[in-house]
Parts: structure tokens; C-alpha cells; sequence
């Protein structure tokens, strides 16, 4: 019997991720004749790891995706999409009204999907100093920066840190287009073929119906991985990333996506080409 074909399968550590993509990392839910292989890391790293095309199957920032979708085909299960779950920029009190013009925001990387909406509210690139996003609330506490772009959990622990909202993008984006936040996505690399793909979403859509039907079974995984937060806010960040957008897309995840892109380009931020985001 030919053994099981391995794929690398990229994910962050955030609890949205570990939560959702357990049941397959585990073998919970298997996909005939292909293994599982988790690489965790944070998602800037998979996004620069996507421009080779190094890992056949990655969790990536729809930034991100923009750039590599001659090489990789959107999947429709397992997004990081929905509402009132935007990036926040944030800032010491008293800066509320900071002038952006001037001002180098710390990001959590300029392929993410943070750094482009910051783009397309001010109509342009800014200026922007990429850190890991657990680093960035402390380096504009500690005055490094005047103003701090995150995501993840920060949005439901940034005033543990003295810290204050200027802006929520993903409510800018809301009323803005009507559309849900598209954060991040699962890509497949299109040489893998179509079959694959096919089976490789219902398989991420299983295992995210599988989180939520036995969310304790998760629960040792994600904790392993989140040991810095607290319980409620792992929770609060399951509950918000984790929705029915995450198990499919759907028309109006899809739209959203498409708006990304059009706003992206139209702005002068992302490559021109064909817009063929399945396979």
C-alpha cells in the first residue's frame, strides 16, 4: 500500500487558527490518501513564505493572496472573514487626533491584510515599521511609536497597555462597502490540481463544523499555543474569528473579497493580472 502523501499544511498559532484547523491536524478528519503535516507560524511569515510558493497548503493575509495568485487558488473554507472584527490603530491617550501623515505606524507586516485597509483609508502607502503583532502594543506604550496597527486578540486587550483606539478599520471598511472584513484566507498551490482542492476544503470545512460541535476536544491544542492570554480572551477571539464565514465563504465573503482587490488595485497597491481566484 502506498503510503500516505504528506502536505505541509501552514497555519498561525492564534487560537482562531488552532482551534478551527485541530480536528485535521489531529487525523479527526482525514482526506483519503494525504497526511497532515502542521507548520505554525505567525502569519506574516507564511505570507513571505507564499511569494516562493515554499508551503503547498497556507493560511495567508488576503494582502498577500493579491500578490501570489498566479501561483496559489483561494479556498472556501477556513477564512479569517466577518464583522466588527477589523484591525484597530491604536495609540497613547492624548494622540487621538495624530496626524498620520507624519506619523511611522507600527504594523504587523506589509503583506497583511491590516497594512493594505490602512492604505485605502488614507489613500495611499504609509509610513510603517513591520514588527510581530505581540510586540507592537508594547512599543507604543513605551513611546517607540506614536501609533500601533493590531490585530488578533489586541483588539480585546490593548487597554492593559495604556493604550487607546484612534480608529477601527473594520468599521471604516463596514460602512464603507457594506461588506464584511476579509482578514485571511486558506490557499492551495495550483499545481496541486483541482481534485485535491476540492477535497482539502470540505475537509477544512469539516474540521471547523468538528470545533464546534466538541469545542473541548480543541482545547489543550489552542491553550499550548495561546499560553499568554487568558481564558476569556481565547474565547472572545474563537467566537469573533471563527463564524459561519470561516466554514464557507459565500457570496458575500466572495464579494468582499473581490472589493479588497478591486480597492487594492484602483489604489495603485496591488498587482495588475487576472483576477482568478479559484482554481
Amino acid at each position: 500500500m502506498t503510503p500516505p502523501r504528506e502536505l505541509v499544511f501552514g497555519y498561525s498559532p492564534c487560537p482562531n487558527d488552532t482551534f478551527a484547523f485541530h480536528a485535521l491536524s489531529h487525523g479527526l478528519v482525514s482526506i483519503p490518501g494525504v497526511g497532515i503535516k502542521p507548520f505554525l507560524a505567525d502569519v506574516e511569515e507564511l505570507n513571505r513564505r507564499a511569494l516562493t510558493g515554499e508551503l503547498p497548503l497556507t493560511k495567508l493575509s488576503f494582502h498577500a493572496l493579491a500578490h501570489v495568485l498566479d501561483r496559489y487558488a483561494l479556498l472556501r473554507s477556513g477564512a479569517a472573514l466577518g464583522r466588527g472584527c477589523g484591525p484597530l490603530l491604536v495609540v497613547r491617550p492624548g494622540d487621538e487626533n495624530l496626524d498620520l501623515a507624519s506619523a511611522t505606524v507600527a504594523v504587523p507586516g506589509r503583506l497583511t491584510t491590516a497594512q493594505l485597509l490602512l492604505s485605502l483609508y488614507l489613500g495611499r502607502a504609509p509610513q510603517v515599521q513591520p514588527l510581530l503583532f505581540s510586540e507592537i502594543m508594547p512599543a507604543v506604550a513605551a513611546g517607540r511609536f506614536r501609533a500601533g496597527l493590531i490585530i488578533h486578540e489586541g483588539r480585546f486587550t490593548f487597554a492593559q497597555h495604556g493604550l487607546v483606539q484612534m480608529l477601527d478599520l473594520g468599521q471604516w471598511w463596514e460602512q464603507t462597502t457594506g461588506l464584511p472584513i476579509p482578514l485571511g484566507c486558506i490557499a492551495i498551490r495550483r499545481d496541486l490540481g483541482p481534485d485535491l482542492a476540492a477535497r482539502i476544503e470540505a475537509a477544512l470545512a469539516a474540521s471547523i463544523e468538528a470545533a464546534w460541535a466538541d469545542p473541548a476536544a480543541s482545547a489543550a491544542y489552542v491553550l499550548a499555543h495561546a499560553q499568554e492570554m487568558a481564558p476569556e480572551v481565547i474565547r472572545q477571539h474563537i467566537d469573533l474569528y471563527v463564524n459561519p464565514f470561516s466554514a464557507d465563504l459565500g457570496p458575500a465573503g466572495l464579494a468582499a473579497v473581490a472589493e479588497t482587490l478591486r480597492r487594492g488595485r484602483a489604489a495603485g497597491l496591488l498587482p495588475e493580472g487576472e483576477w482568478r481566484l479559484g482554481m
